[in-house]
């Protein structure tokens, strides 16, 4: 199948949804979705709380629902580019801001608020922050990450003093206002409006977007199929520690159903508008509706040539001097009539659509970013290409009146059921793997998208096509969560391996970065498979380690400030890693020790981490005689040099942290009172450290 269920979730406490007003939801770059739904009370139909609900999509069950505060109903919600801070805005102009507290996800709370007082917002948006990648198909085989994901040359909405992209939000208000609230250095907001054009009319849809040289375009209509869609660009700027807002006009267009005789008056609203990336402002998706059906169109802005009058055609030309251009708005493609639209998402995967790419994308089948979604009164999604809207994957919900072929008891179900569920609000996940809706019973729903819209793929393309978004999602820091939907147990193994092949191809200063985002995505790889499930606890303890050991280094500081180069955890780094010597006295001869100070109490607060420390390698130690089976717990560790090499630094900082304060040192059981337990610690696990470094089978006796 091409889109097939995840989950479902429904929130029914001592409320009841109310159906009749709408939904929105977004899904942000850590797989958290937020959605709202009104519940009222039973007692007061009055009394109606407007909730915006949070989860983690990885532990859907988890839900933290948010009593919002908003007077009206939820018009819109935003995630910022971080997945940290939500924007939601209300019928009643108000725009609060919602971030996470501790860091936690089952924790927010409202930290900033602007308001248009009584002027219903249409459209929200975070300023852009001028980071853009490309995403090229065409390079998927390279070795080199930074070809297969480029930097697109693109400017921020705003910029502080030295480039610094200035964080903000911008609204667009029914009465043709657009507002926008810049969150200054101190933590203020400053906020201002000002009016789409001199002429101020009904804005009944609106959609913002972006372009490379920092502005903002604003498409907005007043709902008539009949008006024309027009677009506006918005310049922000600060002026005397005052907001400043520029809005000028740009070219318009006029629906192509309403200028064909047999459809000018079939399709009289525009219910659906929308920039098909948030990056693009020269290609936009229409739809106009009526009681029972739809139509779609996408447009694209142009430059064309402008004609001149034969008069001035027969003058002698000047040298360099060029045709003159206008900006027009052409159609490119228009679907037949179709089901009425309840709702469209339009992929984030920021795809390169060159001719090379699409072909490429085309031969391998890869088909993530390149499909839109609709949605139908009739229950059903249709994913339709971004660009010809021809159908690339259909889904049938269960109780959809749209069949498929031979399949007579959708009918039976149908009558039975009563009313269609449908979906109100649709969100692609940010690789396009995963659908996210909400239906008119205020439930929401998970959809798997399969990557080559259910082609059959051979072994080997599947796991490239996998492999090429794990990188991505490894680059970017974006979650991974719904590319492992489509993993299965047999893939997990070769996954793993071809993902740490093209880390150790990249440079090292890549490596250094990506350091704990490959071992984290290797974690959650190896979960799904029992095969794999002792290497996922090893991953996880790494990553533990990795924490534990930047922890330590950070304490240490240089003896005299103005030191050179390195710092005390480099100059500790390196010496532990040319020194091979199994006496950890000796080690620490070579070491500046007064880099090593610290007062009492911060030494013994650390006492916990240095006990773990202590035990584990204790415990890899004490496993050496089972080193054969892959199903124990540590046995990566017993191969990972790095990893040992760590834990020798750390068992070096901890010897010498007890000579200052021995209350510090972990404790063990011995067998003998005068034994040296860090000392026999370090000598074993010396000796491992140099078998794994020369990749020799070892085995050690006491």
């Amino acid at each position: 199948m091409e889109l097939a269920y995840v989950c479902e979730w429904e929130k029914r406490p001592k409320s009841t949804h109310c159906p009749s007003i709408p939904l929105v939801c977004s899904w942000s770059c850590r797989n958290l979705v937020a959605f709202s739904t009104d519940l009222k009370n039973d007692d007061d139909d009055k009394d109606v709380s407007h909730m915006i609900h949070i989860i983690d999509t990885e532990h859907p069950w988890d839900v933290y629902s948010i009593n919002s505060g908003h007077t009206e109903v939820i018009s819109c919600l935003e995630w910022d580019q971080s997945g940290s801070r939500l924007l939601s805005a209300d019928g009643d102009g108000q725009i609060k801001c919602w971030s996470m507290s501790d860091h936690l996800v089952n924790s927010w709370e409202s930290v900033l608020s602007s308001s248009v007082d009584g002027d219903p917002i249409v459209a929200l948006s975070w300023l852009h922050n001028g980071v853009k990648l490309a995403l090229h198909v065409e390079m998927s085989g390279s070795t080199n990450f930074g070809e297969k994901f480029s930097r697109v040359k693109f400017s921020p909405s705003l910029t502080l003093f030295g480039g610094k992209p200035m964080e903000g939000w911008l609204a667009v208000t029914v009465s043709g206002l657009v507002t926008v609230s810049l969150l200054k250095p101190g933590g203020t907001l400053l906020t201002a409006s000002e009016s789409l054009c001199r002429l101020r009319g009904r804005v009944a849809l609106a959609d913002i977007a972006f372009t490379g040289g920092g502005n903002i375009v604003v498409a907005a209509t007043d709902g008539s199929s009949s008006s024309p869609v027009q677009f506006y660009k918005v310049v922000v700027s600060v002026v005397s520690e005052k907001c400043r807002i520029d809005t000028e006009l740009l070219p318009s267009l006029f629906l192509r159903c309403t200028t064909d005789p047999l459809r000018r008056e079939k399709y009289p609203a525009v219910t659906h508008l929308k920039f098909l990336t948030r990056e693009n402002s020269e290609q936009v998706l229409l739809c106009a509706s009526n009681q029972s059906g739809s139509i779609v169109e996408c447009w694209s802005l142009r430059k064309e040539g402008l004609p001149v009058n034969n008069i001035f055609q027969h003058r002698s030309p000047v040298v360099g001097e060029k045709q003159p251009t206008i900006l027009k708005w052409r159609i490119l493609t228009t679907t037949n009539d179709l089901e009425r639209v309840s709702a469209v998402a339009l992929p984030k995967l920021p795809i390169s659509i060159s001719n090379t790419d699409l072909k490429v994308a085309s031969d391998t089948k890869f088909c993530p970013g390149l499909g839109l979604a609709l949605a139908f009164h009739d229950g059903s999604i249709q994913i339709l290409h971004r660009l010809s809207l021809h159908t690339m994957g259909v889904f049938y919900g269960s109780s959809s009146s749209a069949q498929r072929p031979g399949d007579e008891s959708t009918i039976k179900r149908q009558r039975a059921a009563g009313p269609a569920l449908h979906f109100k609000a649709l969100q692609f996940s940010w690789t396009s793997l995963a659908l996210a809706g909400v239906d008119n019973h205020g439930k929401l729903h998970m959809l798997r998208v399969s990557p080559s819209m259910g082609q059959v793929l051979e072994m080997n393309t599947t796991l490239r096509h996998l492999l090429f978004l794990l990188e991505y999602c490894m680059v970017t820091g974006y979650d991974w969560w719904d590319v492992l939907l489509h993993v299965q147990p047999s893939m997990v193994h070769n996954l793993v391996e071809k993902l740490h092949e093209e880390y150790m191809r990249q440079n090292q200063a890549l490596q250094q970065v990506l350091a704990t985002r490959i071992v984290a995505v290797k974690a959650s790889l190896c979960k799904l498979s029992t095969a794999t499930a002792a290497r996922a606890c090893d991953f996880h303890a790494k990553l533990l380690l990795i924490a534990i050991s930047a922890t330590l280094k950070s304490l240490l500081r240089p003896h005299v400030l103005n030191t050179p180069d390195k710092s005390p955890g480099d100059r500790l780094t390196e010496i532990c890693a040319k020194n091979t010597d199994t006496d950890i006295d000796k080690v620490m001869i070579n070491l500046k020790t007064e880099e090593f100070v610290l007062d009492g109490p911060p030494l013994q607060s650390l006492q916990q981490l240095i006990q773990w420390v202590g035990d584990f390698v204790l415990y890899l130690l004490a496993n050496l005689p089972n080193q054969g089976s892959m199903v124990r717990p540590g046995f990566g560790f017993m191969r990972d040099g790095a990893s040992l090499g760590m834990l020798r630094e750390m068992l070096v900082m901890i010897r010498i942290w007890g000579l200052l304060k021995p209350g510090c040192l972990p404790t063990f059981t011995a067998t003998s009172d005068s034994q040296d337990n860090m000392q026999l610690l370090f000598r074993l696990l010396t000796k491992l450290w140099l078998c794994c470094k020369n990749s020799v089978q070892f085995l050690v006796t006491s």
